[in-house]
């Protein structure tokens, strides 16, 4: 039995991923019972080249960060190492609300900027559950266990992690505190374990791909659940092809099976490799969360407008079908890949750049463990990976500006010009100004004006320090 759960979330400087960077970092350790076993609270001031956004900030309240004397590094340091530790003796399920598309990816750019293993989340054993997608299959398959709310009287619902809270009458506390937003989603949990426990373990088994690779291959049909701009669909869905190592495409039963194994192979073609919700094909990533159930979990038999003896009939010839399935993989396969690798900034290659070599990873492991200047700039001189040596530029730069090569300085401080004066992917300085005085200018709890005033008095404070 899964027995280590690893609760997290973060609040940010902003939203966009690449460049937002994160200011506290709340994670808490249950087992299986959802008893806490212990936690971590951990909070950093912003980078010298980092702009606030002040609606983040209004949001977070976290402007006391902006005097922290914890830099970045140190953060993502600390939470790398309690991370590991949690996870030494037993691999961990890592849980977030929202995190697969968020918290999730902020984690692996910090870990990957300060020169960590990006995918400690997903990797030894460990994997991922992203309560709000288990959501989207509850509000489809199961509205008793959890009170789903109405968005603004309906018919559209609320899939908001605050809404659900006060919805179901739990405590929110200090809404957006990481923390405190982790205690959330133990107590969203706590409430769907009281009512059925086994949709919990099975959505746990289902958070790595070997989960979702044997559970997919049970017999029977499985309950697809998606809630899609506040509306919630219902597919019964059964595997029907695959591209390693990631992909999965589900068919949809409500359509009847035989009549696309008649259609011709372009036609196929053209339907799996353009997927949607009128048509018979659903792909999913099978290392994300996929909001699925088996169809003996659920308990009214009029879920789908079609009879379930029907569907489990058509779920056996498809899942019969080899030379189909192995069309369908084929098809996956075949689809041309339009992604855009060429980008002009180190922190938008994560996934651009491949993996480090062993030697960059041993030398990177050198640089964490050897707390000296001198060494430091060896280590990265010798760092072939581009990406990497920058990153650890930057580090050095932060921590040892009297020790630094010029060249190196040169770098760091043309970043920051950039960063604070230039608009980019990283967005504008000047427009945030912009919009900081508006929002200023509006009638606003005396809290929030306090937040934009405090969050005004440090951007000024950050371009001035280029004069």
């Amino acid at each position: 039995m899964i027995n280590n759960l690893i609760f997290y979330d973060t609040e940010t400087t902003g939203l966009i991923k690449d460049f937002a960077q994160i200011l506290q970092c709340g994670s808490i350790q249950a087992n299986r019972n959802l008893e806490i076993q212990d936690e971590q609270n951990l909070g950093c001031a912003p980078l010298p080249w980092a702009i606030p956004h002040p609606m983040a900030m209004v949001t977070n309240k976290k402007t006391h960060l902006f005097k922290s004397n914890v830099s970045h590094y140190e953060m993502m340091r600390d939470l790398n190492r309690q991370w590991r530790q949690w996870t030494i003796d037993e691999p961990a399920v890592f849980i977030t609300f929202n995190g697969m598309s968020y918290d999730e990816e902020l984690v692996r750019r910090q870990f990957y900027w300060n020169l960590f293993e990006s995918y400690l989340t997903n990797t030894n054993g460990n994997s991922r559950l992203d309560i709000l997608l288990m959501i989207h299959n509850v509000a489809a398959f199961f509205p008793n266990i959890l009170n789903i709310p109405f968005f603004e009287g309906g018919p559209g619902i609320s899939i908001k992690q605050a809404d659900i809270a006060a919805a179901n009458g739990f405590e929110i506390g200090d809404a957006h505190d990481a923390i405190a937003d982790c205690k959330l989603m133990i107590s969203l949990l706590e409430k769907m374990n009281q009512e059925k426990p086994e949709l919990i373990d099975f959505f746990l088994k289902i958070s790595s791909k070997k989960g979702v690779q044997e559970a997919v291959q049970q017999q029977g049909f499985l309950g697809l659940g998606e809630v899609f701009k506040r509306e919630i669909f219902r597919y019964p869905v059964v595997p029907c092809g695959s591209k390693a190592p990631n992909d999965l495409m589900f068919f949809d039963l409500s359509f009847d099976p035989q009549e696309i194994f008649d259609l011709d192979t372009q036609e196929i073609y053209s339907m799996v490799q353009k997927p949607g919700k009128s048509g018979p094909f659903k792909k999913y990533g099978i290392n994300k969360t996929i909001p699925i159930c088996p169809s003996e979990m659920i308990d009214n038999k009029d879920a789908f407008d079609t009879d379930f003896a029907l569907l489990e009939d058509r779920a056996k010839q498809v899942r019969n079908n080899i030379d189909f399935q192995s069309l369908v993989s084929q098809a996956m396969a075949d689809k041309i890949n339009n992604w855009n690798n060429e980008y002009d900034h180190i922190e938008q290659m994560i996934y651009a750049g491949g993996f480090p070599s062993k030697q960059d990873k041993d030398l990177m492991a050198d640089f964490h463990r050897i707390d000296s200047a001198q060494e430091r700039i060896k280590i990265c001189r010798n760092i072939e990976d581009q990406r990497h040596r920058l990153f650890a530029e930057r580090l050095i730069c932060q921590f040892y500006p009297q020790e630094a090569p010029e060249d190196m300085m040169n770098r760091y401080q043309s970043l920051i010009t950039q960063r604070l004066n230039e608009d980019g992917p990283w967005g504008s300085m000047s427009k945030i100004m912009t919009d900081l005085e508006s929002l200023i200018e509006k009638d606003n709890p005396a809290e929030t004006q306090q937040i934009l005033k405090e969050t005004k008095e440090f951007l000024i404070q950050r371009s001035e320090s280029l004069s």
